[in-house]
């Protein structure tokens, strides 16, 4: 297939979390359309069993290539570490990026990072995705992980700098207090949207908070200048949602800064 300068971006999470990737794009590429998918009937994907999660980012994979998409983007870390096999199967010759790799890669590419901290959904660091990533870039770093499972539905209610946010974050993280970590993966596109309150919890400046948002904006911009396929005369988003198309609307303009056009629910 070949693949066309002015088709869209696909980017696809289990809410609103993927808004971290499609607003680190838009700033790195102005130019891009994007289609977002935020699948907000069925979030927390976290708490799900790998075979729904593969079910589930199947039936958005679909949807995104029947609207003509020249990349797609796995901005959800549970269906990174749950379902890229099956979803690289499905999108055949349409490039495929995952904030996991982009992750990884970023916490190596730090330098000098001997012992990285991951937080993430149960389902994520169940599966080890990103022990997995980082070994095989450094198997000499250590990775000490924490399942954070409250911190989606608190960002899905917009409760990211409270007091139950901090207190929430206080437990999750004292896992790695006296640890040494070099670095913290927010193991989850949820994640950066506590970016104000985890510094401030984590009280150590000399940690390293990666965000795989800015990463895979990176490795998106090398791609498409790489294959001749960066948009010149695009930047246009467009939102889709299973559920609850308002509050997704207001909470993505609040987010991204912007004016978001008409989010339309769309039954997979």
């Amino acid at each position: 297939m070949n693949l066309q300068s002015t088709a869209p971006i696909g980017i696809f999470d289990s809410g609103i979390g993927g808004l971290t990737v499609a607003k680190a794009v838009m700033e790195a590429l102005p130019n891009e359309d994007i289609i977002y998918f935020g699948d907000t009937a069925r979030v927390p994907y976290g708490i799900k069993s790998e075979e729904t999660v593969r079910q589930y980012a199947l039936q958005i994979t679909d949807f995104l290539l029947h609207k003509g998409v020249k990349m797609i983007l796995i901005a959800c870390n549970t269906v990174s570490a749950s379902a890229k096999k099956e979803i690289l199967e499905l999108a055949g010759s349409i490039p495929v990026l995952d904030v996991i790799t982009s992750g990884a890669d970023a916490a190596v590419e730090q330098g000098g990072a001997q012992k990285v901290g991951v937080i993430g959904t149960l389902a994520t660091v169940n599966s080890g995705a990103y022990i997995d990533a980082i070994s095989a870039k450094n198997a000499s770093t250590e990775v000490i992980q924490q399942a954070c499972p409250l911190l989606v539905p608190l960002a899905e209610e917009g409760w990211t700098d409270n007091k139950i946010a901090v207190q929430t974050l206080n437990e999750y993280l004292k896992v790695f207090d006296g640890k040494g970590i070099d670095a913290l993966i927010l193991g989850c596109t949820h994640y950066p949207l506590f970016k104000r309150a985890i510094p401030e919890v984590l009280e150590d400046e000399s940690i390293s908070i990666i965000d795989s948002a800015d990463s895979i904006a990176k490795s998106v911009e090398y791609y498409l200048k790489k294959n001749d396929l960066l948009n010149e005369s695009g930047g246009k988003f467009e939102c889709f949602v299973s559920d609850r198309p308002q509050r997704f609307r207001e909470l993505a303009e609040r987010f991204l800064g912007r004016y978001v056009s008409e989010t339309t629910i769309v039954s997979l």
